[in-house]
């Protein structure tokens, strides 16, 4: 973890809890800092201190989220009070749970069921609700539909399609003049975001989901080993060597720019390609991950998504936890989708007729959402951040060519064993 992000987030909430509040109470919110995350979480606490007379102090995280999972852990088990609300993601109330409000006491249920169910049982541990749903994801497959008609292709439904898609596309717009065009980009680098790539490309080979809904560990198998290989013959030929450093931001830079055919990437990348300074503004279109070889195969995608959290530790709990049930409110999540494309929690938003003229995509997001892989975070519990930790290094040795897909799988198999105890976890 970078000691550079330690150091200014902890200076940022030192000076935030040190601060006298003007008024009201004054919480400390940390907020993502991909994409347009920071200015939203900015007007939403200007709007919610307005209204309310108490005051939010606004942190960035950094944008890789296992840096921001090592932050938060610091924070939590010191039982800082400097954080009040945490923006934490979909896999973390297994690891982070304990620290955070049952948030049930401040929330009815008419609240609760208007959120897809299956969001809220996964943010319910022992019967306490630990977060609210905030937005939703799942990986998403984005393409230049522009260069698809001048090369008169079409959108390509499998990984095999898609590698000869986007290296005929590459071949043409370097002989163009562009030598800094790729066919393809990701998220490449040894971090979570590369664990949701990967179990994508993992499931949609028939490989299965790395550790079984009953613990078993099933990752050492062809088609997995399979997928892998796969993957790891894009880097220098179809994506840039650079890739196995690319977070999103890295990805959607390179795509954005008008530099890539093709990019995996969630949904928030969407409304900054279709920004008014965007030079692909107007030639992107959006699909389905394409699926593997195999009778197994299938089109995949990581089940993704952030929620508001209440840490136990804030001197300000029933404040926070307003905050809280403002930032998931209907109206707020309307903003956040209308003015950044974050995808709603509430299912009812995705019939409102004026976000969908504005955000028709949603369509093919919301049949995504609904198929979507989940990481094995609810079987693993406290050791999800290890096994996940595991799996992407595994994957970017291959990715690197340090060893082929077979044999770095047989390896995480044998580790995964050693760590789950014989799958009791």
């Amino acid at each position: 973890m970078s000691g550079r992000h330690l150091t200014a987030l902890a200076a940022l909430a030192l000076t935030a809890a040190a601060s006298p509040a003007a008024f009201g109470a004054e919480i400390t919110f940390a907020c993502g800092s991909t994409g347009i995350q920071s200015r939203l979480c900015d007007e939403a606490a200007k709007a919610w201190s307005a209204k309310t007379g108490n005051t939010v102090k606004v942190v960035a995280a950094p944008q890789s989220t296992s840096e921001q999972l090592a932050l938060y852990q610091q924070f939590l088990t010191g039982k800082s009070s400097d954080i009040d609300v945490f923006q934490v993601d979909v896999i973390w109330p297994g690891i982070l749970g304990s620290h955070f409000v049952d948030l049930k006491q401040y929330v009815d249920q008419a609240t609760i069921d208007q959120h897809f169910p299956n969001i809220v049982q996964g943010l319910t541990r022992d019967g306490q609700l630990l977060a609210l749903p905030w937005y939703t994801d799942a990986g998403l497959l984005y393409y230049r539909q522009d260069l698809l008609d001048k090369y008169k292709l079409e959108v390509p439904e499998t990984w095999s399609q898609l590698t000869e898609t986007a290296k005929t596309i590459q071949d043409g717009e370097r002989q163009a003049g562009n030598d800094r065009f790729f066919g393809f980009v990701f998220q490449g680098r040894a971090y979570e975001g590369l664990t949701c790539d990967a179990l994508e490309w993992i499931v949609s080979f028939g490989g299965g989901t790395v550790v079984g809904p009953d613990g078993k560990i099933t990752v050492d198998n062809p088609q997995a080993a399979k997928a892998l290989d796969t993957a790891a013959s894009w880097v220098g030929t179809i994506a840039p060597d650079g890739v196995l450093n690319y977070i999103e931001e890295d990805a959607r830079g390179v795509f954005q720019s008008g530099n890539a055919a093709f990019m995996r990437n969630w949904p928030y990348a969407a409304s900054l390609a279709e920004s008014a300074d965007s030079p692909v503004k107007g030639k992107v279109g959006y699909a389905p991950l394409p699926k593997g070889d195999g009778e197994d195969a299938r089109h995949a995608a990581t089940l993704g998504g952030w929620q508001i959290a209440v840490s136990k530790y804030s001197e300000n709990p029933k404040e926070a936890a307003a905050f809280a049930l403002y930032l998931t409110s209907r109206d707020e999540q309307k903003r956040r989708a209308m003015e950044g494309g974050y995808q709603p929690t509430i299912p009812a938003l995705y019939e409102d007729a004026e976000l969908l003229e504005k955000r028709p995509f949603f369509k093919t997001t919301r049949q995504i959402l609904e198929s979507a892989v989940a990481r094995p975070s609810a079987v693993t519990g406290e050791r999800y951040s290890e096994v996940s930790s595991l799996f992407w290094n595994a994957v970017h040795n291959t990715l690197s060519k340090q060893g082929d897909g077979a044999a770095n799988l047989a390896q995480l198999q044998k580790d995964l064993n050693r760590l789950s105890r014989g799958g009791r976890w």
